[in-house]
């Protein structure tokens, strides 16, 4: 399988420049780097959550678990829906 020299490269870069043009590169590239940012973000959030979800498991092994979620009474239920939406309340 050949590889890519600097001319294959360079023949490259001069195509997408003609097909997106100098007004657009730039904007494409601040996009690049939000979505870049974001999906960071994201698997940091992801392997935040595994950490507690194992901190919370090797807890709940060793007995010593706290509750994190609230418990809901019967009556929450009851209450009149304030977002002008049917259904049920949530």
């Amino acid at each position: 399988m050949p590889s890519l020299g600097p001319m294959e490269i360079v023949l490259i870069l001069v195509v997408i420049l003609l097909l997106f043009g100098f007004k657009k590169l730039p904007d494409a590239a601040r996009s690049l780097g939000k979505s870049a940012r974001v999906f960071k973000a994201e698997v940091s959030e992801m392997k935040e959550e595994d950490r507690q979800r194992e901190a919370e498991k090797s807890a709940r092994d060793s007995g010593t678990v706290e509750s994190t979620t609230t418990e809901r009474s019967p009556a929450d239920d009851a209450k009149p829906r304030t977002d002008n939406e049917s259904g049920p309340g949530a």
